[in-house]
């Protein structure tokens, strides 16, 4: 993905964008992808790995209740683009397995990207272990990144 990542390094160089993002199953992987991008210190923003619920709610403003689902996923990406003060945040939340969650099969993954005038979630269906749930959940996240800011 090293590629994709190059890509969004320079659309948000050449944007002056700056982009944040808010993670639960991924466990950092995605904050880890963007801080090997090129200059990554002058486009991106940060991020937040909101693991548990209660820190969801708090830091993010998620609100009680179900958290494998498109609103919590919104909510995340809204709460750490404010937070950060960024132009555009991706957040992920799902369940990596090995087994369901609030009645959700391992796979089961929400992506939200969000700017200060536009949201856009998508849900994900994978196969596989919890590791290549966030190895696909990572992929998807960033190539949809990559289509939303047109690099």
């Amino acid at each position: 993905m090293a590629d994709v990542g190059e890509l969004i390094a320079r659309t948000a160089l050449d944007r002056d964008l700056r982009i944040a993002v808010a993670e639960s199953l991924t466990g950092g992987a995605l904050s880890q992808a963007f801080a090997a991008a090129p200059d990554a210190g002058t486009w991106f923003a940060g991020g937040v790995v909101a693991y548990t619920v209660e820190t969801k709610n708090r830091v993010l403003g998620v609100p009680e209740g179900p958290v494998v689902n498109a609103p919590t996923a919104r909510q995340m990406a809204q709460g750490v683009l404010e937070l950060l003060d960024a132009d555009v945040a991706l957040a992920v939340t799902g369940v990596g397995g090995p087994g369901d969650e609030e009645g959700r099969p391992p796979g089961t993954v929400y992506l939200a990207i969000v700017t200060r005038d536009s949201t856009r979630i998508t849900e994900f269906a994978f196969d596989g272990d919890p590791e290549s749930v966030v190895k696909q959940t990572v992929d998807a996240s960033l190539r949809a990144l990559q289509t939303d800011l047109g690099a």
